[in-house]
């Protein structure tokens, strides 16, 4: 599978990049996706498919929406199980009071952020590849 799988080399090897717009979550019921959005994502499920599409595309088609957040894409080619780097990055997140959807990539992963907590999940990823960068120093 490729890759990186161990998680020193993740933490130690990643940036992030946030995403111009916000992004919401919308459901549709049918299984199709309109041409007329463009979604960053699409997963269907038994009760309908989930789109998570610009903020401004909902509101143009008239789409009831969830979770208005900002997109962070972490740069570094992590594999699809490799064990403990969402949850490490989840779980430091949660400490300062924040919600996360990270959705994974063949790439890369993705956390779906607040929108008013963008900065704070930028200063706290940085934070992680600080300390993992010098915790290979000690």
């Amino acid at each position: 599978m490729s890759g990186e799988h161990d998680l020193n080399t993740l933490l130690r090897s990643m940036s992030a990049t946030l995403l111009e717009g916000t992004l919401v979550f919308v459901t549709l019921p049918s299984r199709e996706v309109p041409a007329k959005v463009t979604p960053r994502m699409v997963f269907q499920e038994g009760e309908g498919t989930t789109l998570i599409l610009l903020k401004e595309e909902a509101i143009a088609q008239g789409y009831a929406f969830e979770f208005p957040a900002r997109m962070i894409t972490l740069n570094v080619h992590s594999a699809l199980d490799a064990v403990g780097f969402i949850a490490l990055i989840a779980t430091k997140l949660a400490a300062a009071g924040m919600g996360v959807n990270p959705v994974a990539g063949f790439y890369h992963d993705h956390l779906f952020i607040p929108e008013d907590r963008a900065d704070d999940a930028l200063k706290i990823l940085a934070q992680i590849t600080q300390d993992a960068e010098e915790a290979v120093k000690k």
